[in-house]
Protein backbone atom coordinates (compact mmCIF):
# COMPACT_ATOMS: atom_id res chain seq x y z
CA UNK A 1 0.00 0.00 0.00
CA UNK A 2 1.45 3.37 -1.02
CA UNK A 3 1.76 6.21 1.44
CA UNK A 4 -1.03 8.14 -0.24
CA UNK A 5 -3.50 5.28 -0.51
CA UNK A 6 -6.59 5.30 1.74
CA UNK A 7 -6.53 3.04 4.76
CA UNK A 8 -8.50 -0.13 3.98
CA UNK A 9 -9.07 -1.45 7.52
CA UNK A 10 -11.95 -0.80 9.89
CA UNK A 11 -14.49 1.55 8.18
CA UNK A 12 -14.68 3.55 11.40
CA UNK A 13 -10.92 4.09 11.52
CA UNK A 14 -9.20 7.11 10.07
CA UNK A 15 -7.64 6.63 6.67
CA UNK A 16 -4.25 7.75 5.41
CA UNK A 17 -5.03 10.92 3.50
CA UNK A 18 -2.38 12.61 1.35
CA UNK A 19 -1.70 16.28 1.90
CA UNK A 20 -1.34 18.72 -0.95
CA UNK A 21 0.98 21.74 -0.96
CA UNK A 22 -0.16 24.91 0.73
CA UNK A 23 -0.89 23.65 4.25
CA UNK A 24 0.40 25.12 7.51
CA UNK A 25 3.61 23.06 7.46
CA UNK A 26 4.40 24.42 4.00
CA UNK A 27 3.73 27.97 5.19
CA UNK A 28 6.08 27.46 8.15
CA UNK A 29 8.63 25.66 5.93
CA UNK A 30 9.94 23.59 8.87
CA UNK A 31 13.51 22.36 8.38
CA UNK A 32 14.80 19.15 9.97
CA UNK A 33 18.46 18.56 10.88
CA UNK A 34 19.83 15.40 12.54
CA UNK A 35 23.13 15.62 14.47
CA UNK A 36 25.24 12.86 15.93
CA UNK A 37 26.38 12.99 19.53
CA UNK A 38 29.38 15.10 18.52
CA UNK A 39 27.26 17.73 16.78
CA UNK A 40 28.08 16.70 13.21
CA UNK A 41 25.28 16.95 10.62
CA UNK A 42 24.07 13.51 9.56
CA UNK A 43 20.71 14.33 7.85
CA UNK A 44 19.77 17.60 6.14
CA UNK A 45 16.22 18.14 4.81
CA UNK A 46 15.32 20.05 1.63
CA UNK A 47 13.69 22.71 3.82
CA UNK A 48 17.05 23.11 5.61
CA UNK A 49 18.63 23.87 2.26
CA UNK A 50 16.07 26.63 1.73
CA UNK A 51 16.30 28.03 5.28
CA UNK A 52 20.08 28.00 5.66
CA UNK A 53 21.27 28.13 2.05
CA UNK A 54 23.60 25.10 2.17
CA UNK A 55 23.05 22.05 -0.01
CA UNK A 56 22.98 18.57 1.49
CA UNK A 57 26.50 17.87 0.12
CA UNK A 58 27.81 21.07 1.70
CA UNK A 59 26.21 20.40 5.10
CA UNK A 60 26.57 16.68 5.76
CA UNK A 61 29.53 15.80 7.98
CA UNK A 62 30.07 19.40 9.09
CA UNK A 63 29.87 20.50 12.70
CA UNK A 64 26.58 22.38 12.90
CA UNK A 65 27.97 24.93 15.37
CA UNK A 66 30.85 25.86 13.09
CA UNK A 67 28.71 25.93 9.93
CA UNK A 68 25.71 27.86 11.24
CA UNK A 69 26.66 29.83 14.36
CA UNK A 70 28.82 32.95 14.55
CA UNK A 71 31.73 32.67 16.94
CA UNK A 72 30.26 35.16 19.40
CA UNK A 73 27.21 32.92 19.98
CA UNK A 74 28.87 29.54 19.51
CA UNK A 75 29.72 28.77 23.17
CA UNK A 76 26.13 29.43 24.32
CA UNK A 77 24.68 27.27 21.58
CA UNK A 78 27.13 24.41 22.24
CA UNK A 79 26.25 24.52 25.94
CA UNK A 80 22.57 24.15 25.08
CA UNK A 81 23.41 21.22 22.77
CA UNK A 82 25.37 19.46 25.51
CA UNK A 83 22.53 20.01 27.99
CA UNK A 84 19.99 18.43 25.64
CA UNK A 85 22.25 15.46 24.94
CA UNK A 86 23.07 14.98 28.63
CA UNK A 87 19.64 15.44 30.25
CA UNK A 88 17.33 14.40 27.40
CA UNK A 89 15.08 17.41 27.90
CA UNK A 90 13.94 19.27 24.82
CA UNK A 91 14.82 22.91 24.35
CA UNK A 92 12.93 25.50 22.35
CA UNK A 93 13.92 29.05 21.62
CA UNK A 94 15.33 31.55 19.17
CA UNK A 95 18.94 32.21 18.29
CA UNK A 96 20.77 33.79 15.35
CA UNK A 97 21.93 31.56 12.50
CA UNK A 98 24.42 32.41 9.79
CA UNK A 99 23.03 31.94 6.27
CA UNK A 100 25.33 30.84 3.46
CA UNK A 101 25.00 34.31 1.90
CA UNK A 102 26.61 35.79 5.02
CA UNK A 103 23.45 37.29 6.52
CA UNK A 104 22.27 36.48 10.03
CA UNK A 105 18.70 35.37 10.64
CA UNK A 106 16.70 34.70 13.78
CA UNK A 107 15.48 31.12 13.66
CA UNK A 108 12.91 29.41 15.87
CA UNK A 109 14.39 26.10 17.06
CA UNK A 110 13.10 23.03 18.86
CA UNK A 111 15.85 20.53 19.82
CA UNK A 112 15.30 17.05 21.25
CA UNK A 113 17.41 13.98 22.00
CA UNK A 114 16.77 10.73 20.14
CA UNK A 115 18.07 7.23 20.88
CA UNK A 116 18.49 4.49 18.28
CA UNK A 117 18.43 0.69 18.68
CA UNK A 118 22.16 0.72 19.42
CA UNK A 119 21.57 3.03 22.42
CA UNK A 120 23.39 5.83 20.65
CA UNK A 121 22.13 9.39 21.07
CA UNK A 122 21.25 11.79 18.27
CA UNK A 123 19.93 15.32 18.29
CA UNK A 124 16.96 16.34 16.13
CA UNK A 125 16.58 20.00 15.41
CA UNK A 126 13.37 21.45 13.91
CA UNK A 127 13.74 25.00 12.72
CA UNK A 128 11.78 27.69 10.91
CA UNK A 129 12.14 31.38 10.24
CA UNK A 130 11.08 33.39 13.30
CA UNK A 131 9.46 36.15 11.26
CA UNK A 132 7.21 33.59 9.57
CA UNK A 133 6.22 32.07 12.93
CA UNK A 134 5.39 35.46 14.43
CA UNK A 135 3.32 36.42 11.38
CA UNK A 136 1.30 33.20 11.61
CA UNK A 137 0.85 33.71 15.35
CA UNK A 138 -0.36 37.28 14.85
CA UNK A 139 -2.77 36.23 12.11
CA UNK A 140 -4.19 33.42 14.22
CA UNK A 141 -4.56 35.68 17.26
CA UNK A 142 -6.21 38.40 15.19
CA UNK A 143 -8.58 35.91 13.57
CA UNK A 144 -9.52 34.46 16.96
CA UNK A 145 -10.29 37.90 18.38
CA UNK A 146 -12.30 38.97 15.35
CA UNK A 147 -14.40 35.82 15.55
CA UNK A 148 -14.94 35.83 19.31
CA UNK A 149 -15.71 39.55 19.62
CA UNK A 150 -17.83 39.93 16.47
CA UNK A 151 -21.47 40.94 17.12
CA UNK A 152 -22.35 38.96 13.99
CA UNK A 153 -23.06 35.28 14.46
CA UNK A 154 -20.34 33.21 12.79
CA UNK A 155 -20.31 29.46 12.30
CA UNK A 156 -18.22 26.96 10.40
CA UNK A 157 -19.66 23.69 9.19
CA UNK A 158 -17.87 20.80 7.53
CA UNK A 159 -18.71 19.46 4.10
CA UNK A 160 -21.21 17.16 5.84
CA UNK A 161 -22.99 20.27 7.22
CA UNK A 162 -22.09 19.42 10.79
CA UNK A 163 -20.90 22.21 13.03
CA UNK A 164 -17.16 22.58 13.59
CA UNK A 165 -17.25 25.81 15.57
CA UNK A 166 -19.46 28.79 16.41
CA UNK A 167 -18.65 32.15 17.97
CA UNK A 168 -20.38 33.55 21.09
CA UNK A 169 -22.82 35.65 19.03
CA UNK A 170 -24.04 32.58 17.11
CA UNK A 171 -24.25 30.68 20.40
CA UNK A 172 -26.57 33.37 21.83
CA UNK A 173 -28.74 33.52 18.71
CA UNK A 174 -29.32 29.77 18.62
CA UNK A 175 -29.68 29.42 22.39
CA UNK A 176 -27.40 26.36 22.31
CA UNK A 177 -23.96 26.20 24.01
CA UNK A 178 -21.02 26.17 21.61
CA UNK A 179 -19.91 22.72 22.75
CA UNK A 180 -23.37 21.31 21.91
CA UNK A 181 -23.09 22.62 18.35
CA UNK A 182 -19.91 20.74 17.53
CA UNK A 183 -20.49 17.53 15.59
CA UNK A 184 -24.23 18.06 15.20
CA UNK A 185 -25.97 18.54 11.88
CA UNK A 186 -27.45 21.98 11.28
CA UNK A 187 -30.98 20.53 11.37
CA UNK A 188 -30.33 19.03 14.80
CA UNK A 189 -29.48 22.45 16.22
CA UNK A 190 -32.07 24.42 14.20
CA UNK A 191 -34.96 22.02 13.48
CA UNK A 192 -37.20 24.75 12.03
CA UNK A 193 -35.02 25.10 8.93
CA UNK A 194 -36.40 23.69 5.70
CA UNK A 195 -34.52 21.90 2.93
CA UNK A 196 -33.91 25.14 1.02
CA UNK A 197 -31.47 26.20 3.73
CA UNK A 198 -29.27 23.12 3.48
CA UNK A 199 -29.76 23.14 -0.28
CA UNK A 200 -28.31 26.65 -0.39
CA UNK A 201 -25.28 25.55 1.62
CA UNK A 202 -24.69 22.55 -0.66
CA UNK A 203 -24.89 24.85 -3.67
CA UNK A 204 -22.26 27.13 -2.15
CA UNK A 205 -20.05 24.13 -1.39
CA UNK A 206 -20.37 22.88 -4.96
CA UNK A 207 -19.89 26.17 -6.80
CA UNK A 208 -17.91 28.37 -4.44
CA UNK A 209 -20.29 31.23 -5.22
CA UNK A 210 -21.34 33.02 -1.99
CA UNK A 211 -25.02 33.50 -1.19
CA UNK A 212 -25.68 36.83 0.49
CA UNK A 213 -28.54 38.13 2.64
CA UNK A 214 -30.70 35.01 2.70
CA UNK A 215 -33.59 35.71 5.10
CA UNK A 216 -35.04 32.97 7.28
CA UNK A 217 -37.75 33.18 9.93
CA UNK A 218 -38.25 30.81 12.83
CA UNK A 219 -37.86 30.12 16.53
CA UNK A 220 -34.74 28.99 18.35
CA UNK A 221 -34.09 27.85 21.90
CA UNK A 222 -32.99 31.40 22.68
CA UNK A 223 -36.61 32.61 22.38
CA UNK A 224 -38.89 29.64 21.73
CA UNK A 225 -42.15 31.60 22.05
CA UNK A 226 -41.50 34.24 19.37
CA UNK A 227 -40.54 34.28 15.73
CA UNK A 228 -37.26 35.91 14.82
CA UNK A 229 -35.79 36.78 11.42
CA UNK A 230 -32.14 36.45 10.44
CA UNK A 231 -30.19 37.61 7.43
CA UNK A 232 -27.69 34.85 6.70
CA UNK A 233 -24.83 34.77 4.21
CA UNK A 234 -22.99 31.61 3.14
CA UNK A 235 -19.49 31.32 1.72
CA UNK A 236 -17.17 28.42 1.04
CA UNK A 237 -14.06 28.02 3.19
CA UNK A 238 -10.92 26.84 1.44
CA UNK A 239 -7.39 26.06 2.62
CA UNK A 240 -4.48 27.94 0.98
CA UNK A 241 -4.00 24.91 -1.25
CA UNK A 242 -7.60 25.13 -2.48
CA UNK A 243 -8.97 22.20 -0.50
CA UNK A 244 -12.62 22.75 0.46
CA UNK A 245 -12.91 22.77 4.24
CA UNK A 246 -16.63 23.46 4.58
CA UNK A 247 -19.08 26.32 4.56
CA UNK A 248 -19.14 29.35 6.82
CA UNK A 249 -22.23 31.33 7.77
CA UNK A 250 -22.64 34.84 9.09
CA UNK A 251 -25.95 35.70 10.73
CA UNK A 252 -27.53 38.98 11.76
CA UNK A 253 -30.79 39.23 13.71
CA UNK A 254 -33.05 41.44 11.58
CA UNK A 255 -36.29 40.78 13.44
CA UNK A 256 -37.19 44.45 13.92
CA UNK A 257 -36.48 45.23 10.27
CA UNK A 258 -38.43 42.18 9.11
CA UNK A 259 -41.48 43.16 11.17
CA UNK A 260 -41.32 46.72 9.85
CA UNK A 261 -41.08 45.42 6.27
CA UNK A 262 -44.04 43.12 6.75
CA UNK A 263 -46.09 45.96 8.22
CA UNK A 264 -45.15 48.23 5.30
CA UNK A 265 -46.02 45.49 2.84
CA UNK A 266 -49.42 44.95 4.43
CA UNK A 267 -50.10 48.69 4.33
CA UNK A 268 -48.93 48.93 0.71
CA UNK A 269 -51.13 46.06 -0.43
CA UNK A 270 -54.12 47.51 1.39
CA UNK A 271 -53.56 50.83 -0.41
CA UNK A 272 -53.17 49.19 -3.79
CA UNK A 273 -56.25 47.02 -3.42
CA UNK A 274 -58.25 50.10 -2.48
CA UNK A 275 -57.33 51.51 -5.89
CA UNK A 276 -58.44 48.42 -7.78
CA UNK A 277 -62.06 47.96 -8.89
CA UNK A 278 -64.61 46.10 -6.85
CA UNK A 279 -66.21 43.03 -8.46
CA UNK A 280 -67.88 44.37 -11.63
CA UNK A 281 -71.60 44.05 -12.25
CA UNK A 282 -72.91 41.32 -14.49
CA UNK A 283 -72.50 42.29 -18.13
CA UNK A 284 -74.64 41.20 -21.05
CA UNK A 285 -73.09 38.37 -23.05
CA UNK A 286 -70.03 37.93 -20.84
CA UNK A 287 -68.68 35.70 -18.10
CA UNK A 288 -65.87 37.46 -16.30
CA UNK A 289 -63.00 36.33 -14.07
CA UNK A 290 -59.99 38.27 -12.89
CA UNK A 291 -57.10 38.19 -10.48
CA UNK A 292 -54.63 40.64 -9.04
CA UNK A 293 -51.42 39.09 -7.64
CA UNK A 294 -48.89 41.38 -5.90
CA UNK A 295 -45.15 40.87 -6.27
CA UNK A 296 -43.75 38.44 -3.73
CA UNK A 297 -40.18 39.76 -3.55
CA UNK A 298 -40.73 43.41 -2.70
CA UNK A 299 -42.72 45.60 -0.34
CA UNK A 300 -43.24 48.18 -3.09
CA UNK A 301 -46.74 48.57 -4.48
CA UNK A 302 -46.99 48.45 -8.24
CA UNK A 303 -48.90 50.12 -11.02
CA UNK A 304 -50.84 47.21 -12.54
CA UNK A 305 -54.59 47.57 -12.88
CA UNK A 306 -57.64 46.12 -14.61
CA UNK A 307 -61.17 47.35 -15.08
CA UNK A 308 -64.53 46.29 -16.50
CA UNK A 309 -66.61 49.33 -17.50
CA UNK A 310 -70.32 49.23 -18.51
CA UNK A 311 -71.05 51.19 -21.72
CA UNK A 312 -74.19 52.06 -23.65
CA UNK A 313 -76.05 49.51 -25.77
CA UNK A 314 -74.92 46.62 -23.54
CA UNK A 315 -71.31 47.10 -24.61
CA UNK A 316 -68.47 46.59 -22.12
CA UNK A 317 -64.99 48.13 -21.98
CA UNK A 318 -62.22 45.77 -20.84
CA UNK A 319 -59.02 47.39 -19.63
CA UNK A 320 -55.65 46.09 -18.39
CA UNK A 321 -52.74 48.48 -17.82
CA UNK A 322 -49.32 48.70 -16.23
CA UNK A 323 -47.64 51.89 -15.02
CA UNK A 324 -43.86 51.55 -15.16
CA UNK A 325 -42.01 51.54 -11.85
CA UNK A 326 -43.18 50.79 -8.35
CA UNK A 327 -43.96 52.51 -5.11
CA UNK A 328 -46.50 55.10 -4.08
CA UNK A 329 -45.83 57.25 -7.16
CA UNK A 330 -46.62 54.40 -9.54
CA UNK A 331 -49.73 53.48 -7.58
CA UNK A 332 -50.93 57.08 -7.54
CA UNK A 333 -50.40 57.36 -11.31
CA UNK A 334 -52.26 54.09 -11.76
CA UNK A 335 -55.21 55.43 -9.77
CA UNK A 336 -55.32 58.61 -11.87
CA UNK A 337 -55.13 56.70 -15.16
CA UNK A 338 -57.86 54.31 -14.07
CA UNK A 339 -60.13 57.23 -13.20
CA UNK A 340 -59.33 58.97 -16.50
CA UNK A 341 -60.01 55.75 -18.42
CA UNK A 342 -63.45 55.37 -16.85
CA UNK A 343 -64.24 59.00 -17.63
CA UNK A 344 -63.18 58.62 -21.28
CA UNK A 345 -65.09 55.34 -21.57
CA UNK A 346 -68.31 57.16 -20.68
CA UNK A 347 -67.84 59.22 -23.86
CA UNK A 348 -68.19 56.01 -25.89
CA UNK A 349 -65.07 56.79 -27.91
CA UNK A 350 -63.32 54.21 -30.11
CA UNK A 351 -60.42 52.46 -28.32
CA UNK A 352 -57.74 54.27 -30.35
CA UNK A 353 -59.15 57.67 -29.35
CA UNK A 354 -59.31 56.65 -25.68
CA UNK A 355 -55.61 55.71 -25.82
CA UNK A 356 -54.82 58.97 -27.61
CA UNK A 357 -56.27 60.98 -24.73
CA UNK A 358 -54.64 58.70 -22.13
CA UNK A 359 -51.32 59.27 -23.87
CA UNK A 360 -51.54 63.03 -23.18
CA UNK A 361 -52.70 62.45 -19.61
CA UNK A 362 -49.84 60.01 -18.93
CA UNK A 363 -47.35 62.48 -20.35
CA UNK A 364 -48.66 65.09 -17.92
CA UNK A 365 -48.12 62.67 -15.04
CA UNK A 366 -44.48 62.27 -16.01
CA UNK A 367 -44.65 58.49 -16.28
CA UNK A 368 -44.88 55.69 -18.83
CA UNK A 369 -47.58 53.03 -19.02
CA UNK A 370 -48.75 50.22 -21.26
CA UNK A 371 -52.42 49.46 -21.81
CA UNK A 372 -54.85 47.28 -23.69
CA UNK A 373 -58.33 48.76 -24.19
CA UNK A 374 -61.08 46.61 -25.70
CA UNK A 375 -64.79 47.20 -26.26
CA UNK A 376 -66.97 44.11 -26.48
CA UNK A 377 -70.26 44.43 -28.37
CA UNK A 378 -72.47 41.37 -27.71
CA UNK A 379 -75.01 42.43 -30.35
CA UNK A 380 -72.40 42.44 -33.12
CA UNK A 381 -70.40 39.53 -31.60
CA UNK A 382 -67.35 41.66 -32.09
CA UNK A 383 -64.55 43.20 -30.01
CA UNK A 384 -62.62 46.35 -30.93
CA UNK A 385 -59.13 46.39 -29.45
CA UNK A 386 -56.25 48.88 -29.27
CA UNK A 387 -52.79 48.35 -27.72
CA UNK A 388 -50.42 50.91 -26.26
CA UNK A 389 -47.11 49.07 -26.03
CA UNK A 390 -48.87 46.15 -24.34
CA UNK A 391 -48.45 42.40 -24.82
CA UNK A 392 -51.06 40.90 -27.17
CA UNK A 393 -54.25 39.32 -25.78
CA UNK A 394 -54.95 35.64 -26.36
CA UNK A 395 -58.11 34.40 -28.07
CA UNK A 396 -59.14 30.86 -27.03
CA UNK A 397 -61.82 29.18 -29.15
CA UNK A 398 -64.30 26.49 -28.00
CA UNK A 399 -62.54 23.88 -30.16
CA UNK A 400 -59.31 24.40 -28.20
CA UNK A 401 -57.40 26.42 -30.78
CA UNK A 402 -55.78 29.53 -29.36
CA UNK A 403 -53.82 32.40 -30.77
CA UNK A 404 -51.94 35.50 -29.77
CA UNK A 405 -53.85 38.22 -31.53
CA UNK A 406 -51.78 39.80 -34.28
CA UNK A 407 -52.44 43.46 -33.44
CA UNK A 408 -50.44 46.65 -33.97
CA UNK A 409 -48.49 46.99 -30.72
CA UNK A 410 -48.48 50.78 -30.63
CA UNK A 411 -46.26 52.89 -28.40
CA UNK A 412 -46.53 53.05 -24.61
CA UNK A 413 -48.58 55.85 -23.11
CA UNK A 414 -46.59 58.87 -22.04
CA UNK A 415 -46.01 61.54 -24.66
CA UNK A 416 -44.84 59.64 -27.71
CA UNK A 417 -47.63 61.12 -29.84
CA UNK A 418 -47.72 58.10 -32.15
CA UNK A 419 -51.25 57.31 -33.45
CA UNK A 420 -52.97 54.21 -32.12
CA UNK A 421 -54.86 51.64 -34.20
CA UNK A 422 -58.16 49.90 -33.47
CA UNK A 423 -58.64 46.35 -34.73
CA UNK A 424 -62.00 44.55 -34.86
CA UNK A 425 -62.09 40.82 -34.16
CA UNK A 426 -64.99 38.42 -34.28
CA UNK A 427 -65.93 36.93 -30.90
CA UNK A 428 -68.34 34.01 -31.17
CA UNK A 429 -70.16 32.14 -28.42
CA UNK A 430 -67.70 30.35 -26.16
CA UNK A 431 -64.69 32.38 -27.29
CA UNK A 432 -62.44 33.53 -24.45
CA UNK A 433 -60.31 36.68 -24.43
CA UNK A 434 -57.33 36.70 -22.04
CA UNK A 435 -55.83 40.09 -21.09
CA UNK A 436 -52.81 40.28 -18.75
CA UNK A 437 -49.84 42.39 -17.65
CA UNK A 438 -46.25 41.43 -18.34
CA UNK A 439 -45.69 40.14 -14.81
CA UNK A 440 -47.55 36.99 -15.80
CA UNK A 441 -45.10 35.96 -18.51
CA UNK A 442 -41.85 37.89 -18.29
CA UNK A 443 -38.85 36.09 -16.79
CA UNK A 444 -35.18 36.94 -16.34
CA UNK A 445 -34.22 33.47 -17.48
CA UNK A 446 -36.28 32.94 -20.66
CA UNK A 447 -37.01 34.92 -23.80
CA UNK A 448 -40.45 36.50 -24.06
CA UNK A 449 -41.37 34.32 -27.08
CA UNK A 450 -40.73 31.20 -25.00
CA UNK A 451 -42.86 32.56 -22.18
CA UNK A 452 -45.74 33.49 -24.51
CA UNK A 453 -45.69 29.97 -25.94
CA UNK A 454 -45.83 28.66 -22.38
CA UNK A 455 -48.92 30.83 -21.82
CA UNK A 456 -50.59 29.26 -24.87
CA UNK A 457 -49.66 25.77 -23.65
CA UNK A 458 -51.44 26.33 -20.34
CA UNK A 459 -54.65 27.34 -22.13
CA UNK A 460 -55.33 23.75 -23.17
CA UNK A 461 -58.94 23.31 -22.03
CA UNK A 462 -61.64 25.72 -23.22
CA UNK A 463 -64.19 23.99 -20.98
CA UNK A 464 -62.29 24.78 -17.80
CA UNK A 465 -63.98 27.42 -15.65
CA UNK A 466 -62.56 30.92 -15.96
CA UNK A 467 -61.68 31.03 -12.28
CA UNK A 468 -59.82 27.73 -12.59
CA UNK A 469 -57.98 29.07 -15.65
CA UNK A 470 -56.93 32.18 -13.75
CA UNK A 471 -55.55 30.10 -10.90
CA UNK A 472 -53.82 27.68 -13.27
CA UNK A 473 -52.10 30.50 -15.17
CA UNK A 474 -50.79 32.06 -11.97
CA UNK A 475 -49.68 28.72 -10.57
CA UNK A 476 -47.97 27.60 -13.79
CA UNK A 477 -46.31 30.79 -14.95
CA UNK A 478 -45.47 32.56 -11.71
CA UNK A 479 -42.80 31.52 -9.25
CA UNK A 480 -42.15 32.41 -5.63
CA UNK A 481 -40.14 35.58 -5.29
CA UNK A 482 -41.29 37.22 -8.55
CA UNK A 483 -40.57 40.94 -8.60
CA UNK A 484 -43.57 42.10 -10.63
CA UNK A 485 -47.30 42.41 -10.04
CA UNK A 486 -49.86 40.64 -12.22
CA UNK A 487 -53.25 41.82 -13.38
CA UNK A 488 -55.25 39.16 -15.24
CA UNK A 489 -58.67 39.50 -16.87
CA UNK A 490 -60.49 36.70 -18.75
CA UNK A 491 -63.91 36.98 -20.40
CA UNK A 492 -66.01 34.40 -22.23
CA UNK A 493 -68.70 35.35 -24.71
CA UNK A 494 -72.03 33.69 -23.91
CA UNK A 495 -75.74 34.31 -23.67
CA UNK A 496 -76.04 34.27 -19.87
CA UNK A 497 -73.84 36.99 -18.39
CA UNK A 498 -72.33 36.26 -14.98
CA UNK A 499 -69.44 37.66 -12.97
CA UNK A 500 -67.00 35.78 -10.71
CA UNK A 501 -65.91 37.02 -7.30
CA UNK A 502 -62.58 38.80 -7.06
CA UNK A 503 -59.55 36.91 -5.70
CA UNK A 504 -56.86 39.14 -4.24
CA UNK A 505 -54.61 36.40 -3.01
Amino acid sequence: MGASEPFQGDPGASGVVPSTPGGLLDVLNVAAVLLDSQGRIDLWSPQAEILFGYSTEEAQGQYAGQLLIDEEHRDAVLALFEQVMRDGESWAGVFPVRHKDGSTRLVEFRNMRLQDDQSEYWALGLATDQATVRRVERNLALSAQLVSQSPIGLAMLGTDLRYISVNPAEERMNGVPAAEHVGRHVHEVLPFLDESFTGAMREVLATGIPLLDHTIVGRTAADPDNDHAWSISFYRLEAPNGKVLGVATSSVDVTDRHRAVEEQRHTALTLQRSLLPRPPPQRPGLTIAFRYRPAQATIEIGGDWFDVIPLNSDKTALVVGDVMGSGVTAAASMGQLRTATRTLADLDLPPAQVLHHLDHITDGLGTIATCVYAVFDPGAARCHISLAGHLPPVLLHPDGTRELLDLPTGAPLGGCGIPFTTTAIEVGPGDQLILYTDGLVESRHQAIDVRLNALLDVLDDPDRSLDATCDLLLRSLRSEGDHDDVALLIVRANHEPTSSAIDER
